[in-house]
């Protein structure tokens, strides 16, 4: 792990000698050039350095984590390196004040020979960091000595290859949830094509994929002329793997085997294989493998030779899964709960007659069963603990309060760390620490890509790669730690883009260990599972799950502190002056929701800050000493009382994010629920802002300014008028990248004249519109002949209060995903024609309150999964045509609808067999709760606001619920409804309830842990 943080500084001595800072250095200290160049000349050496060490670590990592003397030397490596960062922040703080200019320097309190004295102690810090390093590298070579060859395998990849061989002996009976795919299997391999078919078996480590394959071919080889089952590192030999599949394929045909394999090159070994197997049926098993390149490479010597042969490739990298037609690949999830419960009690309890876990025991087992989240390799190693233990409460109850002590450090546990740790020691170097960042926050945290994204960018982790944006790439990141199943995906939004996702629980606990023996990060919260006294705790990322008194001596006595991340609003805001006025190279400080009012003025001396989160604080202003952030780039006031911006943001040339919306009514009942701050002047400065959400333009010199923002991807713009429009549509045309847009106009009754806008812009991918639109035929059916390449998925329309069906024009745009109407229309009728909108995944109807009828015709929205109809109050029948969407739709919701609805949606046949929720309006409410206004949405306390939306980028526009929390899969039976009342759940199968039978089931259950209560990515 030691390599990503040399991989960091390197980047940041590269920064230390970029033209523009040695362009200000040599202004700087142009009477001192000699000193100067002599500084610049020792970074340039350790860069070197490190670049050499960090390619040697690469090769090295976690596999000699036994080797003690290894341990120390990387110890020491990362002491050094984090000098080397200091020093190299020292020298680009000195140097950045050349901008602030001498008459700064005296009021402040410094002169020019203190300045001086600065620059002479840091060039001898750098010696001096030069002279350590190289007598490390001598160091590792007298004793941290190390094999990179084959001995660098370790135990890890031994006790690995020792599994796998373990995985092919299994029975059948020692295998669970597998039929189904064991099936599948069967058929694919016995099939009739005669054509030479590969096959894939894909999913994370654990899942059993090996053990399936060998068991499908334990029972399948004897129908093949000849078999072979080949096992593949990633630092597989090519060479070698040709060997064994011949020594593998001649085992029965001795007679022809060729003698003189080990003198034959990489081509004559091809050749023997292409000529043996040329007329024969054959299968080969290529286990393990973890490059795309290894499968095509050896499919050049497994000749496709149309007699039926099969090639069952096992893997955990998406990109090897790919290699093959979707129709036959099988990717394993996680074993069901019952799945689970058996294979743990055939594990446990195999002297049982029906596998039973006693019935005092069943409670704490289940829990136990529940941490291993379905991975069937954690479920049979738990189950084999416990099985040598005592069968009591006690035992079991130890058991599951230090079952993440036992993961990482109980030897027979081993062979789960060591098959979790190979994906760790494979991923590339970049997403090493991108991975380690996901486990310093709390267990079952659900991620949101862009802000994650952010904090990448924010931590120096994303590189560059061509013209592609930093954004770009960090997305790349988590969707290439998706593929690797490192990270496990929850949710993709209707752009089928990756919108949030988590660690799973057993990789996280592995992944906290490697965080805590690296120094990468320490988190605190009110139980610490590894012990160890804070003075070990000496990493540089400080991640508060829940204040405690270790917390808030760590806060005071952090002096080198580069990140703090606070999820507990308890923390005292004092300790925000606390940290701005010791750890002065703050690169991160994310306090989002917690309760600070102001920000103080030290603030300003944090050189280093590249992102500040303070959403859904109280800060209503910020100190002008902001201005002096010139490293930021993200800067999120998003949710918070921000009332104006200082006029010296501007002079954040860096600042590619700035999120500053205030929440005006958080139920979106109010037309202006929402509101920008004023643009500064001199916004048009800001030209590397990438979002800007959002702005409250006051005069057409404000709409103006916002076309010399050409980098703009997403922006939001509040308060347009009439007279504003002509000069919005010329500035919005020259953003050239721009992907989100929302414009709301000044009040209700202002039209907007954005007709200009037609054609939209060419990257256009979600359009907000707020307000009446003039001719909005034109705007909405922009569609050209070529509209159908044009990449706009999401729509969505609010109070613009159409007299026409909006439907037609719309129906143009043939590559919808997403459709939100709320106010759009003042008719009583929609109608969903034939072919129309045939991507829409996602639609919503809210607040019509003339709509009585909506008709979908039969081969409508043939791709729809999620409908939701809000506070249509005079719809009296279920929708004409629903029918038509049950082979689609996944989530059917009905809410703030009538009792007399309720009524008739409860018996309708059209819905029978499509589950549904519902809510009432408050005034219809059965159980009479009292007189409560028709804006406050009988949802259960349990939703946050993060709940209230689902847009990817303009979440907070939707003005519907997603309840996201509420999962269809939660509820079984054929229909049914959900009746929200007060944090209770009762839920009704009305199936049984036409027959007379009333099902009733409470369920007390919170809200998802870990939904990010801001409502934002």
């Amino acid at each position: 792990m030691a390599e990503t943080l040399i991989l960091l500084a390197v980047k940041k001595i590269g920064s230390a000698l970029g033209n523009e800072v040695i362009n200000q250095a040599t202004s700087f200290f142009k009477e001192f050039v000699t000193q100067l160049t002599e500084l610049q000349g020792s970074m340039g050496r350790m860069r070197r350095e490190l670049r050499l060490m960090h390619e040697f670590l690469t090769r090295t990592d976690i596999r000699h984590r036994n080797n003690r003397n290894y341990e120390i030397w990387v110890e020491e490596v990362r002491m050094l390196v984090h000098r080397i960062e200091d020093i190299v922040d020292d020298y680009m703080h000195l140097v950045a004040h050349k901008e602030e200019g001498w008459g700064t320097y005296l009021k402040r309190g410094f002169n020019r020979p203190s300045v001086l004295l600065s620059l002479k102690r840091i060039a001898s810090s750098v010696k001096e960091a030069e002279a350590n390093l190289v007598h490390l590298f001598q160091a590792k070579e007298r004793w941290a000595w190390m094999v990179t060859s084959g001995e660098c395998s370790g135990h890890i990849f031994e006790t690995s290859r020792h599994l796998a061989s373990m995985s092919r002996c299994l029975d059948e009976q020692d295998l669970v949830g597998v039929d189904e795919n064991r099936e599948i299997l069967h058929e694919w391999l016995a099939g009739d094509e005669l054509q030479r078919e590969v096959i894939v078996l894909h999913g994370m480590g654990g899942l059993g994929k090996t053990a399936l394959a060998a068991n499908v071919y334990k029972n399948q080889r004897e129908k093949f002329e000849c078999h072979a089952w080949i096992s593949i590192s990633q630092t597989y030999s090519i060479k070698d793997i040709l060997k064994c599949l011949i020594i593998e394929l001649f085992r029965d045909d001795q007679t022809n085997a060729p003698s003189n394999i080990e003198n034959m090159g990489i081509e004559g070994l091809q050749d023997e294989l292409k000529m043996f197997l040329r007329d024969r049926r054959y299968l080969v098993i290529l286990d393990d493998v973890w490059a795309p390149e290894a499968v095509n490479h050896l499919l050049m010597a497994l000749v496709p030779n149309h007699k039926g042969s099969r090639v069952l490739v096992t893997t955990r990298n998406d990109d090897v899964a790919h290699l093959v037609l979707p129709e036959k690949r099988i990717t394993l999830e996680r074993l069901t709960k019952n799945g689970s419960w058996e294979l743990f009690c055939k594990t446990a309890f195999p002297r049982a007659k029906t596998y039973g876990c006693p019935s005092e025991l069943t409670q704490l087992a289940a829990q136990i069963v529940n941490k291993c989240n379905g991975i069937p390799l954690a479920i049979v190693s738990v189950g084999r603990l416990l099985f040598v233990r005592d069968k009591n409460k006690k035992e079991f109850r130890r058991i599951h309060n230090q079952l993440e002590w036992e993961l990482i450090n109980n030897p027979s546990l081993q062979h789960v760390r060591n098959i979790l740790y190979l994906s760790y020691i494979y991923l590339p170097t970049n997403l090493k620490s991108c991975f380690l960042y996901c486990s310093l926050y709390p267990e079952d945290y659900l991620f949101k890509r862009k802000k994650l994204m952010q904090l990448w960018i924010a931590e120096g982790f994303i590189e560059k790669r061509g013209i592609r944006t930093m954004e770009e790439v960090a997305e790349e990141y988590i969707n290439e730690l998706v593929q690797w199943n490192m990270l496990q995906l929850v949710e993709r939004n209707s752009l089928g883009r990756i919108k949030s996702f988590r660690m799973h629980d057993i990789i996280r606990e592995l992944a906290v260990d490697l965080c805590r023996r690296e120094c990468f990060g320490v988190t605190y919260s009110d139980e610490d599972k590894y012990g160890g006294s804070l003075e070990e705790k000496n990493g540089r990322r400080m991640v508060i799950h829940r204040l405690n008194n270790h917390s808030s001596q760590a806060i005071s006595s952090a002096n080198h502190l580069r990140t703090l991340i606070a999820f507990d609003n308890r923390m005292p805001s004092y300790n925000l002056l606390t940290l701005a006025t010791k750890c002065k190279y703050m690169s991160v400080l994310e306090l989002s929701g917690l309760p600070i009012e102001k920000v103080p003025r030290a603030i300003g001396g944090l050189y280093n800050l590249q992102h500040l989160g303070l959403r859904n604080s109280k800060v209503k202003l910020l100190p002008d000493c902001i201005e002096r952030l010139t490293n930021l780039v993200t800067l999120d006031l998003q949710g918070s009382k921000i009332q104006e911006l200082p006029r010296g943001i501007v002079k954040l040339k860096k600042l590619r994010h700035l999120f500053a919306e205030r929440v005006n009514d958080k139920y979106w009942r109010k037309f202006r629920c929402r509101s920008g701050v004023p643009t500064p002047r001199g916004l048009e400065e800001m030209r590397e802002l990438h979002t800007l959400q959002a702005v409250e333009v006051r005069g057409e010199r404000s709409v103006w300014c916002l076309g010399a923002l050409r980098q703009i991807r997403s922006i939001r713009i509040w308060g347009v008028k009439r007279s504003y429009c002509e000069c919005l549509c010329e500035s919005l045309r020259k953003m050239e990248f721009l992907s989100n847009l929302s414009i709301t106009a000044s009040d209700e009754e202002e039209i907007l004249h954005l007709n200009d806008l037609n054609p939209l812009p060419p990257n256009l991918e979600t359009l907000s519109l707020g307000g009446r639109l003039a001719q909005a035929d034109l705007l909405l059916g922009a569609a050209t002949a070529d509209g159908q390449n044009h990449p706009l998925c999401s729509v969505l329309l609010y109070w613009s209060q159409q007299e026409e069906d909006p439907l037609e024009s719309l129906s143009r745009w043939s590559n919808l995903t997403k459709l939100v109407l709320t106010r759009a229309y003042v008719g009583v009728q929609l109608v969903f024609l034939q072919g129309w909108f045939p991507s829409l995944k996602e639609l919503s109807l809210r607040d019509m309150p003339h709509l009585t009828q909506l008709n979908i015709h039969q081969g409508t929205m043939t791709s729809l999964q999620q409908l939701r109809l809000v506070n249509l109050r005079r719809m009296t029948e279920v929708p004409l045509g629903i029918e038509f969407l049950v082979t689609t739709l996944n989530y059917l919701a009905f809410r703030e609808i009538t009792a007399d609805f309720f009524k008739v949606l409860r018996y309708c046949p059209r819905i029978c067999g499509i589950k549904w929720w519902y809510s009432l309006l408050r005034e219809d409410f059965e159980e009479g709760e009292g007189h409560l206004s028709e804006s406050d949405v009988y949802l259960s306390e349990s939703l946050s606001e993060s709940d209230m939306c689902l847009s990817e980028s303009f979440s907070e526009s939707d003005m519907y619920f997603s309840e996201s929390d509420m999962h269809p899969k939660e509820f079984d039976g054929e229909a049914g409804y959900l009746f929200q009342r007060m944090n209770r759940s009762e839920y009704y199968d009305t199936s049984q309830h036409r027959h007379g039978i009333k099902t009733v089931r409470h369920d007390d259950s919170s809200s998802r842990s870990g939904t990010d209560m801001t409502g934002r990515e």
